[in-house]
């Protein structure tokens, strides 16, 4: 994967330079929610959605600083949906990205209000004429994360989650595939269409980067599954084996280990042929989809 790292680091170095203009200083009273945004949202993460946006974006020749703002937006409303995760209510996790989680370091109210306020501020960072000229293609933006992070993307496939933990359902391996589509795949997979939607992509190139980010989206839940049970806590910034002691559904519990690690091979062999059109500017997505079952965090 020539120059992968190198492109990886260089993306999330300017996201983070993005974020940090986009989230700035607050004085008075509400000071405390804002530097608990920004704590959420600076600091770590591998920040793969951004990088996402801009890679899709190139390929149409779209100017980084616009999709910079809009992988920004998406990094937004990926790290209000940890904060939510992560308080007692949720998964009660002590370690995010090698940290202390948000509602560790303030309390539960405020980093309740401070995932609020990033996923508000996520749509005002679309709506933003800077993020592109054309309102309807910040409209469609804006629209298309609203399906991604709600109750039929992100917020839905979460909610799938708490009833399987619960046992109110019981997922066999498509309806584990139909709630990690909708819990992590739904955001990546706008991640990409936001890139298509900013280059003005017709619709049978939007159709096979769709495919590509359905699998992608996929794989990279399958890989968190296996990290989930073979990592340490160290090497992941978060606590390890979480999903046997919530006795969650996943791919590894369904599959077992090798069985979860083929199916993830084959989705990433799907994502790579779905790009062959794209030629060698897309090079970099096909090294995105290998690095998601290489990875160690």
């Amino acid at each position: 994967m020539p120059g992968l790292s190198k492109a990886l680091e260089e993306t999330a170095a300017e996201v983070e330079r993005t974020l940090q203009r986009l989230l700035p200083h607050a004085a008075g009273p509400e000071e405390k929610v804002v530097e608990a945004m920004r704590y959420a949202c600076l600091g770590g993460g591998k920040r793969l959605r951004p990088f996402l946006v801009v890679q899709t974006a190139r390929l149409f020749g779209v100017p980084d600083e616009r999709s910079m703002r809009a992988g920004a937006a998406i990094e937004m409303v990926h790290s209000y949906s940890l904060v939510h995760d992560d308080l007692p209510a949720m998964d009660d996790a002590d370690l995010r990205r090698g940290r202390p989680t948000l509602h560790k370091v303030t309390d539960d109210a405020t980093a309740i209000l401070a995932g609020d306020g990033l996923l508000t501020e996520a749509f005002a960072v679309l709506a933003d004429p800077a993020t592109h000229a054309d309102p309807s293609i910040r409209i469609a933006l804006v629209a298309g994360l609203a399906r991604s992070a709600g109750a039929r993307g992100m917020v839905g496939g979460q909610m799938i989650d708490i009833a399987a933990e619960a046992g109110a359902l019981d997922l066999d391996v498509t309806g584990l595939e139909h709630l990690q589509a909708l819990k992590t795949g739904a955001l990546i997979a706008f991640s990409v269409e936001a890139g298509a939607l900013l280059g003005e992509a017709g619709e049978s190139e939007r159709a096979l980067l769709h495919r590509y980010a359905q699998a992608l989206g996929l794989a990279f839940q399958i890989k968190d599954d296996l990290l989930d049970l073979e990592s340490s806590a160290e090497e992941l910034g978060k606590p390890a084996g979480q999903d046997a002691r919530a006795d969650k559904a996943t791919f590894v519990g369904l599959l077992g280990a090798e069985g979860a690690r083929e199916k993830a091979r084959v989705l990433v062999a799907d994502a790579v042929q779905s790009l062959d059109s794209f030629g060698a500017k897309a090079d970099f997505l096909r090294f995105t989809a290998e690095f998601v079952i290489d990875r160690r965090s």
